[in-house]
């Protein structure tokens, strides 16, 4: 589990709803049934028509990528090329086969089975390319998702908000409850602002993020492996490699205690 959208996530919660307490507001008047079910069940059923079953199978998997930890360790999957790269130095292409056919990256034992099986260079940059597209699509179609959930949202806050005020203007005879009708009238909006701008489109943020950070290391990979391909000397590799690394550490939030590639 990615702690840090846990913690903003909640962090972004306590902050409305320690705001709206600090001015006076209660509990009672913020937790509106009837206004979430407007917001939240109008928004569901707007992603619903907007897509098609099959991409909305996938939310879950799209959460699990903006929520779970990242597992990617550029640094780590750098030295394993480049010890590969000695591997073949001393016992030649052949020597990887074991090792290509057990690795537990998809990515990474797709580009050296291709390798070892003599596949063009051209051609395997051309498979591995694709299959970076074919991850950016993904992430893109999961991003989508919650962008159209942030845009309807508000848009179902104002309707609903509407709705209370009709409903005001039509008692106007009790004028006593005027202000707090309106006042739960506007509940609506506020749910509906708020969910976009802290859920939805923060998770969609999430994903590209996480897309962007992928592609990075996939790309890092498949220099690595055209690398071994040509045959090149282990530090040649290292040197080719250095750059995504170096992205990578200006990205961190915090300095890794590792030393240097």
């Amino acid at each position: 589990m990615d702690i840090t959208s846990i913690i903003g996530l909640l962090a972004g919660i306590a902050a409305l709803i320690g705001g709206f307490f600090w001015e006076g507001g209660s509990l009672t008047g913020l937790l509106q049934l009837n206004a979430a079910l407007i917001v939240f069940g109008g928004t569901f059923a707007a992603v619903l028509i907007s897509f098609p079953a099959s991409k909305l199978r996938r939310v879950p998997a799209a959460l699990r990528v903006a929520f779970g930890k990242q597992s990617d360790r550029p640094e780590e999957k750098a030295e394993e090329l480049i010890s590969m790269a000695a591997i073949m130095r001393r016992g030649g292409l052949l020597a990887l086969e074991k090792r290509a056919e057990e690795h537990p990256d998809p990515y990474t034992r797709e580009g050296l089975m291709l390798i070892v099986d003599g596949t063009d260079p051209v051609q395997v940059r051309q498979i591995l390319e694709l299959e970076m597209d074919a991850k950016e699509l993904k992430y893109e179609g999961y991003a989508k998702i919650f962008e159209a959930a942030g845009g309807y949202a508000p848009t179902m806050g104002i309707i609903g908000t509407v709705m209370g005020l009709i409903r005001v203007l039509s008692s106007l005879t009790d004028p006593s409850n005027l202000g707090a009708s309106i006042a739960v009238a506007f509940t609506a909006t506020l749910y509906g602002v708020a969910s976009a701008n802290l859920i939805f489109l923060p998770i969609a943020s999430k994903i590209k993020s996480r897309c962007q950070s992928e592609l990075a290391t996939m790309e890092m990979l498949l220099v690595g492996i055209l690398g071994l391909q040509n045959g090149d000397h282990p530090q040649l590799v290292r040197r080719k490699l250095s750059p995504f690394i170096e992205d990578y550490a200006g990205e961190r939030s915090t300095e890794s205690a590792r030393g240097p590639l």
